[in-house]
């Protein structure tokens, strides 16, 4: 390397979705470079033409962005190592493609996909690694032009050499391997399309990448790529893999059980701190009961030394404990903001010039009130995507509800009416302006004295929420004020007749 200023980097192709996996590693990668005061890189690998699509590069930097990730160099940012897409960088991996075939490091290997095929079936029948036979290496150069000269279809292969690779990776430790168990590599299609293990080398050298932390999925490659860096003279990068993210079954994570897109997170309501939180927390502990850590505390206090080896369980219900306990610590006005776009999606306020209104009155509200609600709410909601049917009942013209519910399971019919017939004469002497909890409590205290506190709450809950579980119905006719509250109640009682 050119010098010993940390650099890491996340690399990911722009094939598909940024999926959690991908952003638990990029979140390692910007933390640890951080906390060494060094630098963290974007590169986008996007030689796979066939697959890569803009809107998944989109995408990736959209979620990244969202969780509070950023690059100090990279795709939309710029650099002394630019470009940071391997799309633009083909004249480089040439360079140094042409360079191993000139040395006799490298060869074209002319292999039908069907003799590579049966090779590779004899060699497990017979128990031996299945590994390329290297029959194309005792091509001559000669034989070789002549073959590309009539048209005969290629690749590249790296000659590995027989030799033990060893490196010590932060994580796992020593680890060992063979190269005889490796044989020669594919290295490019061509001279101007690079494969994966080539490509990498080249980047990470180019871009003065020291410490390659990624998930323990690449510890195959590793070897591959040691060889090709001895070969082109680079320094070895340190090498730190991390435990797998895995399903509740202990199998690679799949989309039931949560690897799906990190902005698909951000549509269902998770707020980023909370799945950063989460993230750093699956395969790494900082050795005490502590949780709760945003990021500044992260690049404070992790160490990647503390990863456990094993794979981390991902669950998802730990994630939706993160995030309740976030949503309680947002400022209420913050916490509106976060909400309105549910609210809006779900038909219940629309926004015109700036201004709110009810969908079904059209009735202007404020920002205010909504709050109210949220004070009530935001103790009871594990995403922001449950809001809206948490609060549907308060923006409602008019409840459905089952009558029967209204009914208090120690009371009847005929004294639930008698009840609700009483709560509206109440309410409808409170002075609008004194409508509030408490003198709305002082007010029913004698009813709720002389039939009981559930033959008069329960229904007021019902009536007012329509739902058998709800906030207080006090606090809910606070909300709505007494004229919508009187109207709820009559509807209670028609509903009843």
């Amino acid at each position: 390397m050119k010098n010993e200023i940390v650099r890491t980097r996340i690399a990911p192709s722009p094939t598909g979705y940024l999926h959690i996996g991908t952003a638990r590693t990029a979140l390692i990668n910007y933390i640890f470079a951080k906390q060494n005061r060094g630098k963290f890189i974007l590169r986008i690998e996007d030689t796979d033409l066939l697959r890569s699509d803009p809107k998944f590069e989109k995408d990736i930097i959209e979620g990244l962005r969202w969780l509070g990730i950023f690059w100090d160099e990279g795709v939309e940012v710029g650099g002394d190592y630019a470009p940071y897409k391997q799309s633009e960088r083909i004249e480089t991996y040439k360079k140094y493609i042409k360079s191993l075939l000139e040395q006799g490091r490298a060869y074209h290997c002319f292999c039908t996909e069907e003799e590579l095929e049966k090779h590779r079936q004899s060699m497990l029948a017979s128990g031996e690694p299945a590994i390329y036979s290297g029959k194309c290496s005792k091509l001559s150069q000669k034989e070789a032009e002549e073959k590309i000269k009539n048209g005969q279809k290629s690749i590249i292969r790296f000659k590995t050499p027989s030799k033990k690779i060893i490196f010590e990776d932060l994580i796992k430790g020593k680890i060992e391997f063979d190269t005889d168990l490796i044989g020669d590599i594919a290295i490019a299609k061509n001279e101007n399309t690079p494969l994966y293990n080539f490509a990498v080398v080249v980047d990470d050298y180019d871009m003065d990448i020291n410490y390659v932390i990624r998930g323990e999925d690449h510890i195959s490659n590793t070897p591959k790529q040691i060889i090709i860096q001895d070969a082109l003279g680079f320094k070895r990068p340190i090498y730190a893999h991390l435990p797998l993210v895995l399903g509740p079954d202990k199998r690679k994570l799949s989309k039931r059980d949560g690897a799906v897109s990190v902005i698909d997170y951000k549509k269902d309501g998770y707020l980023p701190e909370a799945i950063v939180n989460f993230l750093a927390l699956l395969g790494w502990n900082p050795g005490d009961d502590r949780e709760i850590f945003s990021m500044e505390d992260l690049i404070k206090e992790f160490k990647i030394e503390k990863f456990q080896k094993s794979g981390a369980i991902f669950n998802i219900k730990k994630l939706d404990w993160f995030n309740a306990y976030y949503i309680k610590q947002k400022d209420l006005s913050e916490l509106v903001e976060l909400c309105l776009p549910y609210l809006k999606e779900a038909d219940l306020l629309e926004e015109r010039e700036g201004e709110l209104f009810l969908k079904s009155t059209e009735e202007k509200i404020s920002k205010k009130w909504i709050e109210k609600m949220l004070v009530l709410e935001r103790d009871r909601i594990k995403k922001l995507s449950e809001i809206s049917y948490a609060l549907s009942f308060f923006f409602a013209e008019t409840l459905h509800f089952d009558p029967n519910l209204l009914i208090w399971k120690k009371s009847d019919k005929e004294q639930t009416k008698k009840v609700l017939s009483e709560l509206i004469e109440i309410f409808e002497a409170i002075d609008k302006d004194a409508f509030v909890e408490s003198s709305i409590k002082n007010s029913i205290a004698h009813l709720a004295e002389n039939y009981g506190n559930g033959s008069v709450y329960w229904p007021l809950r019902v009536a007012l929420s329509g739902r058998e579980a709800s906030p207080g119905p006090l606090q809910i006719a606070e909300i709505l004020g007494k004229e919508k509250t009187i109207k709820r109640v009559k509807d209670a009682l028609h509903a009843l007749l």
